[in-house]
This record gives C-alpha cells, structure tokens and sequence, in this order.
C-alpha cells in the first residue's frame, strides 16, 4: 500500500526550488507536481474563511489568486499574465462559485486540466474548495451545452462475460500481483507497486456480478444508479469499504474506470481511453500512469424501472478499447459553457 505523503512535502520543494507558477512541471513529478487530492486539501485549509464580499471582480480574482500562490509555496507575481490555465506549473484554473452554475468562458474544457473550484457564501466567505478535472467537469453536464466529444458502441456477443485484455499495458504489468490484498485500502487510494491486481485476477472476481441486480433510482439519478454498482464492484473486488471522490478512475486504487451501461451508445466524455496523456497519478516503479493503462469494467444491464439486473460484463485496457468498441465522434463547442453543479457537489 503506497504510504500517504504530507502535502506540506510539496509545498516546501516548491519553496526551496524557486519556481513561479509559471514553470512547467511533469505530471507524476514526485517532488514538485501537487496531486488533485494534496492540492484540495492545501488549498481547502488556505482559503477558509477568506472574506471576498464587496470586492469588484478584478480584486477579487487577484486575491484569491494571490491566496493561491501563498498556500502552494509560490512567489506571488507583480502581476498575473492572461495565460490558460491561470496556474501552467500546476496546470489549473480557479473558479469561485456563489450559485452551482459553473461558466467556462471562450474555450472548451480541457481534459488533463484541474478546476479549483471555490464555494462561497453569499456574504461573500470562502467555505469549502473542490478540485475536479475537464473531464469529471463533462460528465457533469445536463444541459445540452456541452456536447460529449468522444462516444462507441457496446455490441454484445455471445459470452455475457468477456475478457477483452489478455494482460495489462506495459506501465501496469509490473506493478500487478495476483495476491495483492485490498482489505486495508481504500478504493480512492492512488495506486502502488504490488498492490494492483492483475487484469485478469480482476475479470474472474468481477464476473460473478452477471446476473446481480440492485434498486433502479430512475434515469435522472444516473449517479445514484452507478453508486450502488460501484458498491458491488468494490465488495467483489476485495475492499471493506467503499468510497467514491469523484475522480477519474473511479476505482483509483486498481485503475478501474466503471461504467454502466443500460443503453449501447458508451460515453467516454473528453478523452479516448487509448491517448498516452499523463494520468495525475504518482508514478508507478517510475513509470507514469497515463490513459491507455486505465482498465474499463463495462456492465451492461436492463431495467424494469424498479429494479437493474447486470446481465453482461466486458474488461478491457484503455489500449484495447477501440478494439473491440467501435467509435463515433460528437460535435465540438467551442462557445461559453454553463455546466449545473450537483448539489452535493461540495459535499
């Protein structure tokens, strides 16, 4: 089990090298890249409680753009330069949001990139801070606005349960061992050398849902749906507990994305499961985790209106994906994007 590290740890290398905010870090650096999880809760304890009320926007935004650099170990700059994202060291944006409509101005949601999203009251007073992807950002989206750019088919074929992926990417191989215990972590956990299980391990576990059935909440509670197979998925795969941040995979601990699947057309929001981009993940044995090596677990299921009953599963890599899912493309926005905030977004 990887051991957690300090989020301090960062904040005191990024002091010590002398970098701005903007200076360009890799993804996975484990000196001086801050992951989503340390860079919410540094600048979750940062803000709290800054008082923005009665600032015109410009002040505002500086200030807590200032606030930033500070909580981070960054020199604050004489002056901000207009760059996208704001924060290209650590390649994020900041939004602070007093309703759950999120405006992204002149430009699309970029995948790999980290929003900083700030709650605060109407007074004006920072309450808590949440930090989600482009494409967390996506599946969000209710309104139409935003169009899905990357989407494929699931046919099923004659077995209800396919392996599609013999083995594991090259990234990830290494770092499997067919008798890593989970009991003591946690499916949010980042992942770690030995403690991955390997493609095939996790397919024999996971096909004993075929045939497993839970309460339908309805289709506009799509979340509420994917939570309870989720729940399954993480009691079958060996876990004591279930947990669930939000982020992209959703079983980080294994590099498991989950999807459920009670119609053919798979939505895979902003990025193709086989790009080679950067994961923000540490590194594994020195290797950076990147999209391809995501493993997806597909359950395909039906529904009465009361009651899902899964009745196929399918486990592939991000590399094989298009494989055996054959791809059709969206359309393309490029206009201002108003994505609704769940209530519990902040939760």
């Amino acid at each position: 089990m990887r051991k957690a590290v300090d989020p301090g740890f960062y904040v005191g290398n990024i002091r010590k090298s002398g970098l701005t905010i903007y200076d360009p870090i890799d993804i996975g650096d484990p000196r001086l890249w801050i992951p989503a999880s340390a860079l919410e809760s540094l600048l979750g304890a940062a803000l709290d409680g800054i008082e923005l009320g009665g600032l015109p926007l410009r002040t505002r935004s500086k200030a807590v753009k200032t606030a930033v650099c500070r909580a981070l170990g960054y020199p604050v700059p004489g002056s901000f330069r207009k760059t996208r994202p704001r924060f290209p060291g650590q390649r994020f944006d900041t939004y602070t949001q007093k309703s759950t409509n999120l405006q992204v101005w002149n430009e699309e949601l970029v995948p790999t990139r980290r929003y900083v999203i700030i709650q605060i009251s109407n007074a004006g007073v920072v309450r808590k801070v949440k930090v989600v992807t482009g494409d967390a950002l996506a599946h969000l989206d209710t309104t139409g606005t935003l169009t899905q750019k990357y989407q494929a088919r699931l046919v099923c074929g004659d077995e209800t349960a396919e392996l599609v992926s013999a083995a594991d990417t090259g990234v990830v191989r290494p770092a499997a061992n067919p008798n890593a215990v989970l009991r003591g972590a946690a499916p949010t956990d980042d992942p770690s050398p030995g403690g991955i299980l390997p493609i095939a391990t996790a397919f024999a576990r996971l096909r004993a849902l075929v045939g497993a059935s839970f309460p339908d909440w309805g289709s506009d509670q799509e979340r509420r749906r994917g939570a309870e197979l989720h729940r399954l998925v993480c009691g079958r795969l060996g876990y004591t507990t279930y947990a669930d941040d939000g982020r992209f995979p959703d079983i980080r601990n294994q590099l498991l994305e989950v999807k459920l699947q009670t119609s053919p057309t798979i939505d895979l929001g902003l990025v193709r499961p086989d790009r080679h981009d950067p994961l923000d993940i540490p590194r594994l044995g020195g290797s950076q985790v990147r999209h391809c090596d995501v493993r997806y677990a597909l359950f395909r299921a039906t529904t009465d209106g009361a009651t899902v009953v899964v009745t196929h599963l399918f486990l592939a890599t991000g590399e094989d994906f298009f494989s055996r899912f054959p791809q059709f493309q969206g359309k393309v926005l490029n206009r201002k994007l108003q994505i609704p905030l769940p209530a519990d977004f902040f939760d």
